[in-house]
């Protein structure tokens, strides 16, 4: 078996194609996944930003929610980024109608919490378990977690706010990594998928 780790991005919206440059770059190999079939064959998933509530509905209406729950609580390992962290969330304050979420992080968060589109920033994240000083975190409409249970680790707070998260095989963040051209935060998530192949 290789040790090179396939690492699927829930290809459904958002930033997909630069989540898999990421991805390549940090040593995995790399594949959109759309359907419940694509979604069986890889190692662990990306859930890319994008709009959290178009994403719910469409991974229901392609038939990949249920699956993807089902991996996750298997232990899959998942990494959420912005949209893709509220995925992840037990619990979304003020969800819009309609919205799902898959799970495995236990939070509580709250959609566009650093405010709408042109309020989005920039700015030098220190993560936890990622070596070689502070990341770079695009936030764009960014969440951020309100609170978590005892079970989830706490990487990385910007101005007081929880926007890095890992539970088990589970991590999130509220920022873009994909977007910076620093793949460690993607290097961290393909450790955790090698981790338990």
């Amino acid at each position: 078996m290789s040790d090179t780790p396939v690492i699927g991005v829930l290809a459904l919206q958002g930033d997909v194609r630069e989540h898999l440059i990421a991805l390549a770059a940090a040593d995995a190999v790399a594949r959109p996944v759309r359907r419940p079939e694509e979604l069986a064959e890889v190692d662990g998933l990306v859930i890319p930003g994008g709009e959290s509530t178009t994403i719910s509905k469409l991974a229901i209406l392609f038939g990949v929610m249920e699956p993807l729950r089902e991996r996750v609580r298997a232990g899959m390992p998942v990494y959420g980024t912005c949209a893709g962290l509220i995925m992840l969330a037990e619990k979304i304050l003020d969800p819009r109608s309609g919205q799902e979420t898959v799970g495995g992080i236990d939070m509580i968060v709250r959609r566009n919490a650093f405010g709408r589109q042109n309020e989005s920033f920039e700015a030098a994240v220190a993560v936890a378990g990622v070596e070689g000083g502070p990341v770079e975190g695009v936030f764009i409409r960014a969440p951020w977690v309100e609170s978590v249970g005892a079970e989830v680790e706490v990487l990385a707070e910007h101005e007081g706010h929880i926007v890095a998260v890992r539970q088990g095989n589970a991590l999130a963040t509220s920022f873009h990594p994909e977007l910076t051209g620093d793949h460690r935060m993607h290097g961290l998530f393909v450790d955790m998928v090698r981790a338990v192949r």
